[in-house]
């Protein structure tokens, strides 16, 4: 199924690709419990309300896409978390690439909504990295790499807004700012992707295409992932993991800007951007991976093994 939040922090189901059909009622004192309780329920007993969810998509017509408001999937997760250098991209190899994650800030940025570029003087550009996320479907501690995708609830399009010039000690301000991880416009639920591994990838900005990857060059799989975050934190219902980013093709964005992401299976939307004005021209960049500076083999090097 795909499962999407819009309007008033309805819920809601895609049937026939451009229509939804509101099953809000299906989660008893929405207005008591608040919108993110309300998805984590809906996550939770997913399993034993589908039924039921499928006869209210069976019985009801829907509304069309057109005319709603498409919110984040996930509003506020209890963390967001993105994987850190994990595609086998600009020569890089499994061996050199350690897990490692960092924090995104967790009030996610739904379709439509604006990126905000805060214009910091050591700042030279705005990378938008297009990534497959996987949302988690129940709380997670010590998983077992061959149990992890029990606890994985589905897949939703997800930019890893990246900000290039700073040098700091913390990834604060170059991942971690509010509007920084936009996603949608809804979640795949896990039983209708055959493969994770193996999808699609791409985005534009201003209607060029941008990246044009697929997912089977992510260098540690989900279950990996899961695992391996699952030891040091617990991953709880809801909770938002970016999967890393194949680097070539990325443009940088600025101030009036229009981006979009697209995956294979998923879905499309797109986000605008505000602030910052000022572009590295990336004609001059070095090499196809697209605009410097960028994540390349020697910060592998500087990740210590866990």
């Amino acid at each position: 199924m795909k499962i999407l939040r819009f309007d008033k922090d309805r819920i809601g189901i895609i049937k026939n690709e451009n229509f939804v059909v509101d099953v809000s009622e299906i989660i008893q004192d929405r207005e008591i419990k608040g919108e993110q309780t309300v998805i984590e329920e809906f996550i939770s007993n997913y399993d034993y309300l589908k039924e039921e969810i499928e006869n209210l998509v069976n019985k009801n017509e829907g509304k069309p896409l057109n005319q709603i408001d498409i919110l984040a999937p996930v509003p506020r997760p209890s963390k967001c978390i993105g994987a850190f250098l994990n595609y086998l991209d600009l020569g890089r190899t499994v061996e050199m690439l350690p897990l490692e994650f960092f924090y995104k800030d967790n009030t996610l940025l739904g379709p439509s909504g604006t990126i905000k570029l805060v214009n910091v003087p050591e700042v030279t550009e705005f990378q938008p990295e297009a990534e497959l996320a996987f949302v988690m479907k129940k709380n997670a501690k010590d998983i077992n790499v061959e149990d992890a995708m029990d606890y994985v609830f589905g897949y939703v399009p997800f930019f890893d807004i990246s900000v290039r010039g700073i040098t700091r000690y913390t990834r604060f301000l170059t991942k971690g700012q509010a509007t920084h991880g936009p996603c949608g416009p809804w979640i795949v639920t896990k039983d209708e992707i055959a493969n994770p591994h193996k999808l699609n990838v791409k985005s534009w900005v201003n209607g060029q295409i941008a990246q044009d990857y697929s997912t089977e060059h992510m260098a540690h799989k989900i279950p990996d992932l899961v695992a391996w975050a699952s030891r040091f934190v617990e991953l709880r219902t809801g909770d938002v993991i970016a999967t890393g980013t194949y680097h070539e093709g990325r443009k940088p964005i600025v101030d009036g800007d229009f981006l979009e992401i697209q995956i294979e299976g998923i879905g499309k939307t797109g986000f605008y951007a505000e602030g910052f004005k000022s572009k590295i021209d990336s004609s001059n960049s070095e090499s196809s991976a697209g605009p410097a500076p960028a994540p390349g083999v020697k910060d592998s090097s500087k990740i210590t093994k866990i």
